[in-house]
């Protein structure tokens, strides 16, 4: 598979822009602080940005709404979450659910 000159530049910049925004949060850290009445929202932005991104891969296959395997699967790896069970336990009861689902016909 080839790629034309300007997909490679993109794919590169998009790569650094990607590491130096990532790299800059940890350097920051310690040199910027935030006052308390801001501090609520930016923590709030970002568990709302991390649901959508959850919703958005448990619902949605492509263009079409997925079955109901994988948000129950997610319903339950969110349940486990909540209640501190170790990550793997997290991940492999929540693939477990979906698989079983899927194996029993279910969308």
């Amino acid at each position: 598979m080839s790629y034309s000159p300007t997909v490679l530049a993109a794919l590169l910049a998009l790569a650094a822009g990607t590491f130096v925004f990532r790299f800059t949060g940890p350097l920051l850290r310690s040199r910027l602080t935030f006052p308390p009445r801001a501090e609520h929202p930016l923590n709030t932005s970002a568990m709302v940005s991390l649901g959508s991104l959850v919703a958005t891969a448990a619902l949605a296959t492509g263009q079409h709404v997925g079955g109901a395997a994988r948000p129950v699967g997610v319903m339950v790896g969110g349940v486990l979450a909540c209640r501190k069970a170790p990550f793997l336990v997290v991940v492999i009861a929540a693939a477990a659910v979906t698989a079983v689902l899927r194996l029993l016909s279910v969308p």
